[in-house]
């Protein structure tokens, strides 16, 4: 009989801490403020504080905060914004739907995150903005982002949907090191809500009154429209939900770090990396004692024969996933970049190879056991030739 390991057991997240959520969204019925207001409001002092900048600005989702950063930034038709060729599709679709053009670049094939040299030679007197992502909850190169970034005087947002606490190489947190970063509470997330909601981040005061501006239709004040926004504004419920849960991620962060590192040990226990059958992410997050915080939304692994040792794990209980497997360049919908294949290498062979699995917090060490065992089943019988 398979044992049943999902790729997230949001009952097993929630069962714990089902009564605090109840309260609080009891609290926001009883005042019957569902639209911003004080849940709101409190959310995002807390968020500022824990990303160490003075502003923070709910979304409705984190496909919303990249749209109104960019918005905030002016971005249009005739602009340029650089990106990652590799990531989940709003990094490049809200430049796109601004009228602007994504300029893509490969990732470095260790961390899947976007090449600093690439953004360097990317970069022409039409861009307006450099769009890193912190993929799978692991920080981009922000050192050499920011220093391209300043010294060609554009802006630098960072795409922080997946790495909220995480932290780079110099110990800063993600969601201080640009212009702005913006957040995905997706209930998959490491802090996830009960549905959308997201979040945008900045030190910078004028940017922050002009998100609060964009979000609510552009009114300010209230039927007055400068400028024309969206309903980008976050719920109250999901505010209060998310702060129940703010209180729990530095934990649930250090259980994912945990179930990382054993993860690693089984697999060098195993002898699959060293056959080259799987390769293990670069994970320097696994260690606490590091000044550089992964804080693994995803496990992501390379694996031979990915899509057949997928299927082979799917029929003895293991939920997987692939993150990512058609890069921006060959989506059909931007064919009007010119792009063809062979064009980011990396990025086609990241959709080729790479296989999330399971690591949520509340993830056991006897399923983990699990599923290095039938990987290694699946090269031991099927998978090795």
């Amino acid at each position: 009989m398979p044992v049943k390991v999902p790729l997230l057991d949001l009952k097993a997240h929630h069962e714990p801490i089902e009564a605090e959520l109840f309260e609080a969204m009891t609290r926001v019925l009883r005042s019957q403020q569902f639209i911003l207001g004080p849940e709101v409001e409190a959310f995002e002092r807390r968020v500022a504080a824990a990303c160490g900048v003075p502003h923070a600005i709910g979304m409705s989702s984190g496909t919303d905060a990249l749209l109104a950063a960019l918005m905030a930034l002016g971005i249009g038709p005739g602009d340029e914004v650089v990106t990652t060729d590799y990531s989940f599709f709003a990094t490049a679709g809200v430049i796109a739907r601004l009228g602007a053009r994504p300029v893509l670049v490969d990732i470095d094939p260790a961390t899947f995150n976007i090449d600093a040299a690439g953004v360097e030679a990317a970069i022409t007197p039409r861009t307006r903005a450099i769009l890193p992502v912190h993929l799978f909850g692991q920080p981009a190169d922000m050192v050499r982002l920011l220093d391209i970034a300043v010294h060609r005087r554009i802006a630098l947002v960072e795409d922080a949907a997946q790495a909220i606490g995480a932290v780079d190489h110099e110990g800063r947190r993600v969601g201080s090191l640009a212009t702005m970063a913006t957040f995905s509470f997706f209930p998959s997330k490491n802090l996830g809500a009960l549905g959308d909601a997201g979040m945008v981040v900045t030190a910078d005061t004028s940017l922050a009154a002009r998100l609060r501006t964009l979000r609510n239709h552009g009114a300010s004040p209230k039927y007055h429209h400068d400028v024309i926004g969206g309903n980008f504004r976050l719920d109250a419920l999901q505010a209060a939900v998310l702060g129940v849960k703010l209180s729990y991620l530095d934990g649930w962060t250090k259980r994912r770090q945990d179930n990382a590192r054993r993860y690693v040990a089984l697999f060098e226990q195993s002898g699959l990396p060293a056959r080259g059958l799987v390769t293990l992410p670069v994970a320097p997050g696994a260690d606490p004692t590091s000044a550089h915080r992964h804080i693994f939304n995803q496990f992501v692994v390379r694996a031979t024969r990915r899509d057949v040792l997928r299927a082979f794990l799917a029929e003895r209980g293991v939920g997987t996933e692939v993150y990512y497997p058609v890069p921006f360049h060959l989506q059909p919908c931007f064919r009007f970049l010119g792009h063809r294949e062979g064009d980011f290498p990396q990025s086609e062979r990241a959709a080729r190879e790479t296989l999330a699995l399971p690591i949520y917090p509340e993830l056991t060490a006897a399923q983990q056991e699990y599923v290095v065992a039938r990987i290694a089943d699946f090269y031991a019988t099927a998978g090795s030739a």
